[in-house]
């Protein structure tokens, strides 16, 4: 019985990157073995053990074979002669088919080292093209390591695997598992431009992959094609460090703009409801979590009311506030313009802008919270108003309040 650390361990050790999770592989064992040593199993498909003491994952040395389509079809094989090398050879790529041994020798059978110095992401084997998940997986890495090409060879066996329908067989909680994580990544865009380049965004996410060659006014995006656009907001996103819902709301904000009609181009009017429908599809489709696909929406129908914001008076602000149900949220009213100075600054050449709307709408919210509603209601009702006349005597005291909060000096 043998122990080696695998896997993204060994990967980030050798780039000098802090080590979040280790695995391990178990050569010339059975599960009876593992459990006599006081081995915790946990696995379903095939032996994983939690390590009495770290809780570590060890997983026996195992074989694959494909089955049927899709990431389901496999059937495992383990035993204690399948060798250490069987097992790394089903790993997706060579950066993550490495191993060490417990006292710090590597075992690199598939060239790992040498594709980590030249920055290469690069298949292991043929066996690849078994798993439609790690498509997605390299292109998560690839938006990881930000400065990693991926290899001309792996480039064309994911097309292969695109045009032969395998990624087709996804299901949807893998889709928005890789996809989230890759949004979460340093540079997401290179997510997009690696699926874009294989053929498996337009399967995945076609709302997403029709904005590319989609042209938008010049003098508001310099950078003019919507997919560009879209690429710079999402990097955008990673530079502000923003969440993970105001990254799904940047990605869908301007899908509506994939369905404008030739002859209003560049202009968009109504993109803005054609992308809430739109997204509303993507969400459900892949059971995006809630928290998400409810930012995304007020996203997708307010930033253009938000980015002309700084025009508007007390009144129009308060009703932008309303919208967004800013009083009763105000936690995601901050993302929502977290997300919109991602989309302002997500442009060619204007990344380092100010964007006083932010500021300004925040300082807005903060003098209408500053009204008791108890009490405008307590006097309107005293002068005998009920309901609707209540709520509009509220609307009106908190128009007042920040109507005189933009006049204060600065």
């Amino acid at each position: 019985m043998k122990v080696y650390m695998v896997g993204g361990a060994v990967r980030d050790r050798l780039l000098g990157l802090p080590v979040q999770d280790r695995d391990w592989v178990v050569v010339g064992a059975t599960p009876e073995a593992m459990v006599a040593a006081g081995y915790v199993p946990v696995g379903k498909d095939f032996p994983v053990f939690l390590h009495p003491r770290t809780h570590e994952e060890y997983a026996l040395a195992r074989t694959e074979r494909k089955t049927a389509r899709g990431y389901h079809g496999f059937e495992f094989h383990t035993s204690p002669d399948v060798t250490l090398e069987q097992d790394l050879q089903r790993r997706d790529l060579t950066i993550n088919a490495m191993a060490q041994t417990e006292d710090g020798e590597l075992i690199d059978p598939y060239g790992g080292l040498a594709d980590l110095r030249a920055r290469v992401l690069r298949h292991v084997s043929e066996a690849f093209v078994e798993d439609p998940v790690r498509v997605l997986r390299l292109a998560r890495f690839a938006a990881r390591f930000a400065d990693f090409r991926v290899a001309d060879e792996t480039q064309a066996l994911m097309r292969r695997m695109v045009e032969a329908g395998e990624v087709d067989a996804l299901v949807p909680e893998r889709v928005w598992q890789e996809l989230s994580r890759g949004l979460m990544e340093a540079r997401p865009s290179r997510m997009f431009e690696v699926l874009r380049g294989c053929g498996a965004l337009a399967r995945i996410l076609p709302e997403v992959d029709r904005l590319w060659g989609v042209p938008q006014r010049p003098e508001y995006h310099p950078e003019v094609d919507t997919g560009a656009h879209l690429l710079l907001v999402l990097d955008m996103c990673a530079q502000l460090q923003a969440s993970l819902p105001v990254r799904y709301a940047c990605l869908t904000h301007d899908l509506g703009k994939g369905t404008t009609p030739d002859h209003l181009l560049p202009r968009h009017h109504g993109h803005e409801q054609r992308s809430v429908e739109l997204l509303r599809a993507v969400s459900e489709r892949l059971r995006v979590p809630t928290e998400c696909r409810e930012l995304a929406e007020v996203v997708a129908r307010e930033h253009g009311n938000v980015h002309r914001s700084g025009e508007c008076g007390a009144a129009a602000l308060v009703r932008l506030l309303e919208r967004c149900d800013a009083f009763r949220r105000p936690q995601r009213f901050a993302e929502l313009l977290l997300a919109c100075e991602c989309d302002a600054r997500g442009r060619q050449g204007l990344e380092d802008r100010p964007y006083p709307q932010r500021e300004r709408l925040l300082a807005a919210l903060q003098a209408a919270q500053s009204v008791s509603t108890a009490e405008v209601a307590r006097q309107a009702q005293q002068r005998g108003q009920q309901g609707p006349q209540i709520a509009q005597a509220i609307h009106q005291a908190r128009v007042a309040a920040v109507a005189a909060r933009l006049e204060a000096p600065a």
